[in-house]
């Protein structure tokens, strides 16, 4: 095989390659080529239903440039694939995708500039009693902690789970098992999804953890307006 012979097949070959991607890529970044699968057709069933419908998967779980893309999505995605073919699918409730912080802060980066939440800002019932929190503050303790913890540590089923006791909207949990209405996720004993439904604001405050040599303490008055909270809180 002469040399021209060897570069018209390379070319060939190389304009092929392009020409699959530019199908296979557009195809595999929609919702559905994702719902395909077995496994994630629970989570995409919630994300129709969810504040972030319009928000396709590689935009919160694929990580933006040439190597978020081959690990991400290329890496991961192909041996998702694999395992779904070849092996034992995991079960929908034991997912543990990662949403990297960064993703999230992408569309949200006034979120750290916000120290105080308004009654006004808030659904029922936690309206009552108002939120005060500081998200920067929050950022900067997970990363001091480095525990691999971020936005998705308190808004972990804004996106793939349902409301809780009365809330309108999927919104972070607070006290999920501390309070006079007690609630219980869908997901089956012992799964992840069920711990992580489970794991609630107190995971840190809990009057023993300590943050810049002081306790996180687990006072009502830590997160909610001293002058609402009497009549509505109760532990």
């Amino acid at each position: 095989m002469n040399w021209t012979s060897r570069t018209t097949i390379g070319v060939v070959l190389l304009a092929g390659a392009v020409a699959l991607g530019s199908i296979a890529v557009p195809l595999t970044n929609h919702p559905k080529f994702c719902a395909s699968c077995h496994t994630i057709a629970p989570s995409y069933e919630s994300w129709v239903q969810s504040s972030h419908k319009d928000v396709t998967c590689v935009a919160c779980h694929v990580r933006p440039g040439i190597g978020g893309w081959l690990h991400d999505k290329a890496w991961a995605g192909t041996k998702d694939l694999a395992i779904y073919w070849l092996g034992t699918p995991t079960s929908p409730h034991e997912l543990q995708a990662k949403v990297d912080s960064d993703m999230c802060i992408g569309c949200h980066r006034a979120i750290l500039r916000v120290s105080e939440v308004s009654p006004r800002d808030l659904p029922q019932p936690v309206k009552d009693v108002g939120l005060v929190m500081s998200h920067r503050k929050h950022m900067e303790a997970f990363g001091t902690r480095a525990k691999g913890e971020g936005c998705t540590t308190c808004h972990a089923g804004v996106v793939h789970d349902q409301p809780i006791k009365g809330y309108p909207i999927v919104i972070p949990r607070g006290h999920v098992s501390a309070d006079t209405k007690p609630w219980y996720p869908d997901h089956p004993d012992g799964s992840y999804l069920r711990t992580r439904a489970l794991s609630d604001c107190f995971r840190c405050h809990d009057g023993r953890s300590e943050h810049a040599g002081k306790v996180i303490d687990r006072k009502c008055e830590s997160c909610h307006l001293a002058d609402k909270i009497k009549d509505f809180l109760s532990f």
